[in-house]
Formats: structure tokens, C-alpha cells, sequence
């Protein structure tokens, strides 16, 4: 792809010089030998140049308040300056407005051949992140969250009115599998911090030592295998938006951390005594309810009321079950695609199967048992001994057993509150005899009901 190259330069000779070199390069090259010619160029949007090559001054004034004043209009271009008259105010000027380099004349042409290249591919990578941020933006447009129900309506409306406000902290609620990652990309990239990175991170996965040091960042010798510097996720966000999946699985001396982040937009890796201005907007998720554990100590209430500045509830599939006549057909075509399959034909007894599922899982289990269909489909129909639903046998007892699903349907915390449900309606509500049934003890049973509410 040819790039375009603008020459702000009022000497003649060198201009058509300079111009000559660049296209035999294989630039597009715009001259042009005043600032009010190149401003016509730059706002009417005739050109939209990769680099600009400008002289310091020209006779309608200085190209440093040029470009502080034209720059938002060009907010993806390197700017070069070359000047007869350096000083160092000027350079110091021209590197904190942003130009990639300022350079006396004359100019060896091989040096500025160098310098050329170097912002050249400074200024694609900056243009191809500005181009995945558009791209995200249209794939997770509110219009993502898919469904014609009263309650997905109620959810993209909110969520359309959240991307235009430059909210600081958000919590989204809902069960396992409604698709709070999605949201989270949907607010991110339909705000105004899309084109800033997105970074996320399980609280539950990652064990309390190593989900601090992951947050905070460490310095070299922090603790024994910390042997360089860590930035940490804080830091990693400035500027965009830190997801947090699995808030409520914190620590209580993390989450005291994090809250002192959050207030004073501050951050000091494990081992410094620095520390860093962060600008990060925080988005917590989780399928507990963060506002009961904070009323039960479990959970900072503090944390909780600062992290709530708006909350996001998702609605579990089995409450927008008219929902699948729109979600199974595009899960359908995604795995298709995916695939090389052509399933096409649903049947009518498939369709009374889907709804009829009371889908625990919820959007995840949907998606995990058409991509199942889906990729052991012989044809164009959707094959129905696939689809492995049953009805009351996901999830039954039998004497002393109780059957679980293993295909990603059911949570390993939902699965843990089935069985504690199971023992205490067994034994009558009696903690003691249901922690025996368990094999375990009355504390950890009782932490454990407490835990599930």
C-alpha cells in the first residue's frame, strides 16, 4: 500500500528535491510551502499522510503551533521537524507535543532516510491499533448482546447509555454463562477509551501471592523468583479499562489494595518505594452478590460502594428463552464458518428440546452444545441425538449418588452448591449429621452454606 508523505517546506529547491527522493522510494508525496496550504490539505481531508516532514519556520508562521493546533486532526501521524535554527527549547517543544524527531539542516539524506523508515513503521503500528479498536468497536457494539426480549432490550438500552458516560467503575452481576465478558468488551470498546488497551484477569484463578504481584507489578528481588521488573496490570491498563472477572474471590487484604488504588489513581509495585499515576477504569464482574457478601464482611463494603457506581444485571437464558430463535441460528453459522459444516435445517422437535431446557449453563452451555452438534453434523440437519440435554437427568440423585454434568453446563460452584443442598435437605437441615455425609467438618460446612447464601 502506498503512503503518503506531506513536505511542509517554503524552500523551492529543496522541497522538489526532497520530493523527487521520497517518490523514487515509493511515497506519495503532497508539497506544500505554507501552513495555510498544508492546514487546507490536512482538516478538508484531500490527504491523509502516514509522516510529515515539516520545515521549523515558514513564512506564515511557526510549525510547532501548527501542529499543536492541527493534531487532532491527525492524531496517526509522525511529524519530523527540520530547522537552520535549533535551540533547545524548540526540541525540548517539538518531543513533548509528540514529533518523532527534530533535526538541523542541513541533513545527511541517508540519515533522514533512517530517521524516514523508523517513523514510517512507528506510525503503521500506531495505525493498525487504531484499526483493531474500530474493528473491536463494531463487533462489540451493544447490538452484540443478542436477543429481541424484553429484558435483552432493557440491557442494550442501558448499555448504550453506559458507553457514552466516562464512568469510573462498574460492577456487572448475573450467573455463570450469561456473558459477562462480552459486556465488558462492549462497554471498553463502545467507550471513549477503545483505542487504550483492555486488559483482564480471573481473580479466582490465580492464587493470592502471585494475583498480587500480576496486579501491582514487583521490582526485581520483591520476593525469590521475582529476578526483573513486573509491570503490573494496573499499570498495563493506564488509560483503558482493567476487567476483573471473579471480584468476590479476592482476598480482603488485596481488595484493601485495590480500593487505595482506585481512590488515589496511584500504584506502587511489590518492593518499590514509587509510585505510578494510573488512569484505569475498572470493570468488576461476578455470578455472587457482592452486595450480600459486603453486608455479611465477606466482601469490603467500602470496595463494593466505590465499585458500584453502576451495576449491570444479567438475566439468566431460562428468563429470555425467545431469545434462542436468534442465538441458535448465529452460533449455528459461527460454527459452521468455524468448521466447513453447512447445517442449515432445524427441526421442530430440536426447537421444543432447546426450549424446554432450563439451561443452567445459560448462553455458555448453549453455545457449548451447538459447536457439539454442530461439528458432528453429517449434513444440513441439525442432528438431535447430539444435543444430550435430557431433562431432569443433568442433574439427579439416585439412593446415595448424585449425578452431575460434565459438559460445561454447570459450574464447579454451582455443582458444590447442589451437593451441600442435597446433604442438608437429607439430613434434615442438621449441619452435623450433613457434614458427615460430606466426610467433612462443621466449620468448613458452614462456611461453605454461608458462602453460597
Amino acid at each position: 500500500m502506498i503512503q503518503t508523505l506531506l513536505i511542509i517546506e517554503d524552500e523551492k529547491l529543496l522541497g522538489l528535491e526532497l520530493s523527487r527522493h521520497y517518490r523514487k522510494l515509493g511515497w506519495e508525496v503532497v508539497l506544500a510551502a505554507t501552513l495555510k496550504e498544508a492546514r487546507e490539505l490536512l482538516i478538508s481531508k484531500t490527504i491523509d499522510p502516514l509522516l510529515i516532514l515539516s520545515d521549523m519556520n515558514l513564512p506564515d508562521g511557526n510549525a510547532l503551533d501548527f501542529m499543536e493546533s492541527i493534531k487532532k486532526y491527525v492524531g496517526s501521524t509522525e511529524w519530523l521537524f527540520l530547522t537552520g535554527f535549533g535551540n533547545v527549547p524548540d526540541s525540548v517543544r517539538a518531543l513533548r507535543l509528540g514529533a518523532y524527531d527534530f533535526l538541523e539542516k542541513p541533513c545527511d539524506l541517508d540519515r533522514l532516510d533512517l530517521v524516514i523508515a523508523s517513523a514510517s513503521r512507528s506510525a503503521s503500528m500506531s495505525r493498525r491499533v487504531i484499526e483493531q479498536s474500530l474493528q473491536g468497536h463494531r463487533r462489540y457494539s451493544p447490538d452484540a448482546f443478542v436477543g429481541h426480549s424484553e429484558k435483552a432490550e432493557q440491557v442494550r438500552k442501558l448499555l448504550t447509555k453506559l458507553t457514552q458516560v466516562p464512568f469510573s467503575a462498574l460492577i456487572i452481576g448475573g450467573e455463570t454463562g450469561t456473558g459477562k465478558g462480552l459486556i465488558a468488551k462492549i462497554l471498553h470498546y463502545g467507550g471513549s477509551r477503545a483505542a487504550q488497551p483492555m486488559i483482564e484477569v480471573n481473580c479466582a484463578a490465580l492464587p493470592r501471592e502471585l494475583l498480587e504481584s500480576e496486579l501491582f507489578g514487583h521490582e526485581a528481588g520483591a520476593f525469590t523468583s521475582a529476578t526483573g521488573r513486573h509491570r503490573g496490570l494496573l499499570e498495563q491498563a493506564d488509560g483503558g479499562t482493567l476487567f476483573m472477572d471473579e471480584l468476590g474471590e479476592m482476598p480482603l487484604e488485596l481488595q484493601a489494595k485495590l480500593l487505595k488504588v482506585i481512590e488515589d489513581k496511584k500504584v506502587r509495585r511489590l518492593g518499590s518505594e514509587k509510585e505510578i499515576t494510573v488512569d484505569v477504569q475498572i470493570i468488576a464482574a461476578s455470578n455472587r452478590d457482592l452486595e450480600m457478601m459486603a453486608k455479611e464482611g465477606t466482601f469490603r463494603a467500602d470496595l463494593y460502594h466505590r465499585l458500584c457506581v453502576f451495576r449491570v444485571n444479567l438475566p439468566p437464558l431460562r428468563e429470555m428463552v425467545e431469545d434462542l430463535d436468534e442465538l441458535v441460528p448465529l452460533f449455528v453459522a459461527e460454527y459452521n464458518a468455524k468448521a466447513g459444516q453447512q447445517v442449515k435445517q432445524i427441526s421442530a422437535d430440536v426447537w421444543q428440546k432447546l426450549k424446554n431446557h432450563d439451561w443452567r449453563g445459560n448462553v455458555r452451555e448453549l453455545r457449548n452444545v451447538i459447536e457439539r452438534c454442530v461439528l458432528f453434523a453429517d449434513g444440513t440437519e441439525f442432528p438431535a441425538q447430539w444435543l444430550q440435554l435430557g431433562t431432569s437427568e443433568k442433574v439427579s440423585i439416585d439412593n446415595n449418588y448424585i449425578h452431575l454434568p460434565l459438559d460445561g453446563s454447570m459450574a464447579l460452584d454451582d455443582m458444590d452448591k447442589f451437593i451441600i443442598e442435597t446433604a442438608l435437605t437429607r439430613s434434615g437441615n442438621n449441619l452435623a449429621a450433613a457434614a458427615r455425609m460430606l466426610g467433612t467438618t462443621r466449620e468448613t460446612l458452614r462456611y461453605r452454606v454461608k458462602k453460597y447464601q
